[in-house]
């Protein structure tokens, strides 16, 4: 059976890659990338997270999402404000994928992975590694950069640039 093939039962196998991705990273992107080729299906959740002041929308950044992801053909995205396993079920998705950059993401999503498997028995969470050359990216450095219009060139896909580079000049 290749990774992307159906499962001998019939099963396809779903996973969600959950985050804010506010903006998506060359991170994030390598993340998609390499799950992509582990299931049938990738559905990337943008949580819609009420107690954050994101930069951008949920509507903006689920279409920065599709943008760099249209030459994907089995990665969905979508965008949630439930538990993550409650919308897991809802997409009859299997796996949660989590990239981790350090051991402090560890702990942090290895709880995570903890509590959601409490909730759901169901619910599998794997942990890729992010590939060192990525590994001190974040969308907070991004947004940090952006905002006193250094170079994120290196750091975000092209139209990710220009819509940081918009969205700060409106706000100048």
């Amino acid at each position: 059976m290749t990774p992307n093939s159906a499962r001998n039962d019939g099963e396809r196998r779903i996973a969600v890659y959950p985050g804010s991705f506010d903006p998506v990273t060359f991170g994030h992107l390598d993340i998609i990338r390499r799950a992509a080729k582990q299931f049938d299906t990738l559905i990337v959740a943008v949580l819609n997270n009420t107690t954050k002041s994101p930069l951008f929308t949920v509507e903006e950044r689920t279409g920065l999402l599709r943008e760099v992801t249209k030459d994907l053909p089995n990665v969905e995205i979508d965008s949630f404000r439930d538990l993550l396993v409650r919308y897991m079920r809802s997409r009859n998705a299997q796996v949660s994928v989590r990239g981790v950059r350090s051991v402090t993401d560890f702990e942090y999503e290895l709880q995570m992975a903890s509590t959601n498997r409490q909730l759901d028995e169901g619910i599998e969470t794997i942990f890729m590694m992010t590939n060192p050359k990525y590994s001190y990216l974040s969308s907070s450095i991004v947004k940090e950069i952006a905002k006193f219009n250094g170079a994120v060139q290196d750091l975000v896909p092209p139209a990710v640039e220009a819509a940081l580079r918009r969205k700060f000049a409106a706000k100048a």
